[in-house]
């Protein structure tokens, strides 16, 4: 199986502790493949998604929505998603012809 297309995207963790407030960044990967699209805790088959979609918030990244069966996931990206997304939608074009 061959990976089409990845995205990095991360997960803010804040933990509070006594008196202050510590704020993890942890870095993580979306990997596109032809039959289904996984992260670090999820997988969705290709057949599942719907769509995708992207929200800029300030003057870097935002958030990128996905759109499956089961609901829009939504996962904060630093940079721009948009080859991640054109390839998603080519390869389902492929798919439908």
């Amino acid at each position: 199986m061959n990976c089409v297309a990845v995205l990095p995207y991360y997960k803010v963790q804040r933990e509070v502790t006594g008196l202050a407030q510590e704020i993890e960044m942890n870095a993580r990967s979306m990997i596109l493949y032809s039959d289904k699209i996984v992260t670090k805790y999820r997988e969705f088959n290709i057949t599942e998604v719907f769509d995708m979609s992207f929200r800029r918030m300030g003057d870097e990244g935002g958030f990128f929505y996905l759109h499956t069966s089961t609901g829009v996931y939504p996962y904060m990206v630093e940079i721009d998603p948009k080859p991640f997304i054109q390839s998603f939608r080519k390869m389902t074009i492929q798919k439908l012809k």
